[in-house]
């Protein structure tokens, strides 16, 4: 993957020397399996993952990370880090292509903030993570973004063979979340959120695979745009990035932490269904592709 005629945007806030400084909880002071099966119980009991994550934090001998509702104010601008920077040029085409196809149907994108920080980092959300993985917030606009999440992809949970490899991988990571972004500028994730709550945990969970899968299509739509502006996909770029969708399916995930899979429990989706969505959006190359609510079958 070639980042050269990629714009970086000025929308990256860096809080992560500020965020490490703080202290908080890393994977690597819990391991991933307590991460694991905390989220699980919050899951099956209704409970937010963060609660169970500080608690168990105390446990194991270190200092829980308090909520404040909002993140604390960071400057935006380009990281002069190779890993700030790249994560700044790929925020920054996603910007170009999305405002490119929003004004090709007479509407105005405004992109996301997306917060690097290390650790933990109190958010509108609640409490970012690393070990929740990157996410984005409707309340604040934000993506939250731990990068050691990109070496997770490659030495825990298999997504990419070497850091080259990954590239494109993280950058399907990341137009991932600002799909989420896009969703909510259409009006979809309200509309959904308002669904959830008046459902049970069953019906929510399908409404929110069908959620993550439609950012994963629409991840793949801008890879398509991309590629058509400025080619820079590599040969094995798009296989790695599908290798990087199966390797986080909520099945194999599942099967990998505990021998099998609870459908009910999904919440992002199948290896295969993840892949199959990322290829239809970078296939057709239309947002309109990426019905997942309509769909016949995922």
């Amino acid at each position: 993957m070639r980042t050269d005629d990629f714009r970086p945007s000025d929308n990256v806030e860096d809080d992560r020397e500020a965020s490490a400084a703080r202290g908080g909880i890393r994977p690597g002071h819990l391991g991933i399996g307590t991460v694991v099966v905390v989220g699980l119980i919050g899951w099956y009991f209704g409970i937010d993952p963060s609660t169970l994550l500080n608690i168990a934090q105390m446990l194991s001998g270190g200092a829980p990370m308090q909520q404040t509702g909002q993140a604390p104010p960071v400057q935006a601008g380009t990281p002069t880090d190779a890993t700030g920077r790249f994560v700044a040029l790929v925020l920054g085409d996603t910007e170009d292509r999305w405002t490119e196809i929003f004004k090709a149907s007479g509407r105005t994108y405004t992109p996301p903030k997306l917060r690097l920080f290390a650790g933990s980092e109190p958010g509108a959300c609640g409490l970012a993570q690393s070990a929740m993985g990157p996410f984005y917030c409707p309340i604040d606009k934000r993506i939250y973004l731990d990068t050691s999440f990109f070496q997770d992809l490659q030495n825990k949970f298999g997504g990419c063979s070497n850091s080259n490899a990954c590239k494109f991988s993280e950058a399907y990571v990341i137009a991932h979340e600002v799909g989420h972004h896009v969703q909510d500028e259409l009006g979809i994730l309200p509309k959904v959120t308002q669904a959830q709550r008046a459902s049970g945990k069953t019906e929510a969970n399908a409404l929110q695979v069908k959620v993550e899968l439609q950012a994963d299509c629409l991840a793949g739509v801008w890879a398509n745009r991309a590629q058509h502006k400025h080619p820079f996909l590599d040969p094995g770029d798009v296989d790695q990035a599908l290798q990087t969708a199966s390797a986080i399916g909520d099945d194999r995930l599942q099967k990998e932490t505990r021998g099998y899979a609870i459908p009910d429990s999904f919440t992002h989706g199948t290896s295969a269904q993840r892949k199959r969505w990322f290829s239809t959006g970078f296939s057709r190359g239309e947002p309109a592709a990426c019905d997942t609510f309509s769909a016949a079958a995922l």
